[in-house]
């Protein structure tokens, strides 16, 4: 095959392989290959000179000397796209890495997209419900919007995904797509199988740039997913679910990337296009008149630090923010969610309805005076509160029981059968808690049920 440019290796830094061309130097974001069958894939990310590139691997390395030959023919990353990727997994290039060969007449489609004119965007006023009784309460998802799952290490963001999967891939007519960035290896495994038992897959297409993969990889792995996204979105005209497991560490491929480029870090160590990186990547996600990209993102959080600079950044392209609470975790919470960090731009009146808005604005008023009195409880005693705070205690304490909820998804580390609720019943339920009606019943009875009719 003849190519339009060719070049040697100058230079190789680990990820980072510059390379020098005779005559004339192919475009930003091409891709290179060297060593034969396309063994090292490298994407151009900087003209150093009128003849030399400073190129990302997008592959290992080993093997690429000073002197080798690099092949371009000017053209981006592509990736099939169609609906004959469904039940597929795939990598960043595209390929099959679930053992099987991809049909013969796949289209193919640069993964550097423009975003979606503000002209041909809409905006939906409808909730995307999830039968999770917290999220669905207090801070409802939006149809065609983006859902942030915040958390620190260890509490619960890829249980809460794979139970959203398990809940919403059934009911929801549209198509999949789950995008795993820098992950497990052995959660992709298992969720694939998961996925395969409850008869989802076959709806959905998994692309996976896991830990093992060079940053370059999982820098662009999000990218890849999109694009197959948007594919069913505007050729389509499809509801598209889109699942990225996770966000930071795009953000963490992008910080290792500009170190390796050389770039001045930063607050906190963080690439200084931060912001630029992440939002050419979010403001993709968009809804058209004839489709939808609703997309759940898990977001892990540094060291429990909300304020950290890749949390905050990936907050304010959310509609929905789900945080998860390691102390709500401690205490046997399950869903960690905590219910007064969390925030969702669609519980007003107009959207949810004004029961719903009425019944979530008491709920959260119930237990932010519940966390005030703590303090007081602590050092007196219950004893020393007045009738009034005292009551208010004990709808505090029901209302979190009643958050709880089991999963079908750990149904095998619980042995508890998983429970959906229904929108209608959350908001019963938790007005019947507010409205006293349960004198009789402990604390115990609340905790990890379905809808309050299953109290005893």
């Amino acid at each position: 095959m003849d190519y339009k440019y060719s070049g040697e290796v100058v230079s190789i830094r680990g990820s980072v392989v510059d390379v020098r061309f005779a005559e004339e130097i192919p475009p930003l974001l091409s891709i290179m290959s060297s060593g034969g069958e396309k063994a090292v894939q490298l994407e151009i990310a900087d003209h150093l000179d009128m003849t030399t590139v400073r190129a990302i691997a997008m592959t290992p390395t080993g093997g690429l000397a000073r002197g080798d030959v690099v092949y371009c023919d000017g053209e981006p990353l592509s990736t099939p796209v169609g609906e004959k990727l469904l039940g597929r997994v795939l990598n960043v290039f595209g390929e099959p890495v679930d053992g099987r060969d991809l049909p013969a007449d796949l289209e193919f489609r640069s993964i550097h997209n423009q975003p979606m004119k503000l002209s041909q965007r809409v905006v939906s006023e409808e909730i995307f419900t999830t039968g999770i009784k917290v999220v669905d309460l207090l801070m409802p998802l939006e149809k065609g919007g983006k859902a942030g799952l915040f958390g620190g290490a260890g509490v619960g963001k890829t249980v809460l995904i794979t139970e959203l999967i398990n809940n919403m891939v059934g009911a929801h007519s549209g198509t999949s797509i789950f995008c795993g960035i820098g992950e497990r290896c052995r959660e992709g495994e298992e969720l694939y199988r998961e996925m395969g038992e409850a008869g989802v897959l076959d709806n959905t297409v998994m692309v996976f740039g896991q830990m093992n993969e060079p940053p370059g990889a999982r820098f662009r792995t999000g990218h890849t997913a999109l694009t197959i996204a948007e594919y069913f979105r505007d050729e389509l005209e499809k509801d598209v679910l889109l699942l990225i497991d996770n966000i930071f560490r795009f953000i963490q491929a992008g910080m290792e990337l500009s170190g390796l480029l050389g770039r001045l870090p930063s607050r906190m160590g963080y690439q200084p296009t931060l912001g630029s990186d992440l939002a050419e990547l979010q403001e993709r996600i968009s809804s058209s008149r004839t489709g939808a990209i609703t997309s759940i993102q898990a977001v892990y959080v540094p060291a429990d630090d909300l304020t950290d600079p890749a949390a905050t950044h990936t907050f304010s392209h959310l509609s929905s923010s789900v945080v998860l609470s390691r102390k709500r975790a401690g205490e046997g919470f399950y869903p960690a969610v905590d219910p007064l960090e969390s925030r969702s731009m669609m519980l007003s009146p107009a959207i949810v309805g004004q029961l719903h808005y009425d019944v979530a604005r008491e709920v959260r008023r119930t237990l932010a005076q519940y966390e005030d009195l703590k303090d007081i409880i602590a050092m007196l005693g219950l004893e020393e509160l007045s009738r009034e705070d005292r009551k208010i205690v004990s709808r505090a304490r029901r209302l979190e029981r009643f958050m709880t909820q089991p999963f079908n998804t750990t149904k095998h580390f619980t042995g508890m059968d998983g429970r959906i609720v229904s929108l209608e019943d959350t908001v019963r339920g938790c007005e019947r808690i507010l409205n006293d009606e349960f004198p009789d019943a402990s604390e115990r009875d609340f905790y990890m049920i379905g809808s309050i009719e299953e109290v005893g």
